[in-house]
């Protein structure tokens, strides 16, 4: 039997400013099995990390006190590209390598 993904209340924020910041984002919160919430494709500059594992990041979103289960602390150990956790805005576009620009707009 498959249960209804839940999804992070964070992730339209994230999902929005990562495409704000010209990344492609394909939403997989519903895929299931552990497997990560967003796959992010970028290009530019790109962080060491990313260099070495491709310009494609599996990205799991958790709110501040969101806990991983051991399913998805086991796909991200196993996976042999790049994947991270994120928490907010700011920690999506470090790990893409894309500026973090502030408004004071209101």
């Amino acid at each position: 039997m498959r249960h209804k993904s839940k999804v992070d209340a964070n992730q339209k924020e994230i999902v929005e400013a990562l495409r704000k910041a010209g990344c492609s984002v394909f939403i997989t919160s519903g895929v299931g099995s552990d497997f990560p919430d967003l796959v992010v494709g970028t290009t530019g500059r790109l962080p060491e990390w990313v260099k070495h594992n491709g310009s494609t990041v599996l990205m799991e979103i958790k709110t501040k006190d969101g806990k991983l289960s051991e399913g998805q602390q086991s796909f991200i150990r196993d996976f042999r590209g790049a994947c991270v956790v994120v928490r907010s805005v700011e920690e999506a576009l470090l790990a893409v390598g894309k500026e973090i620009k502030w408004s004071t707009e209101e």
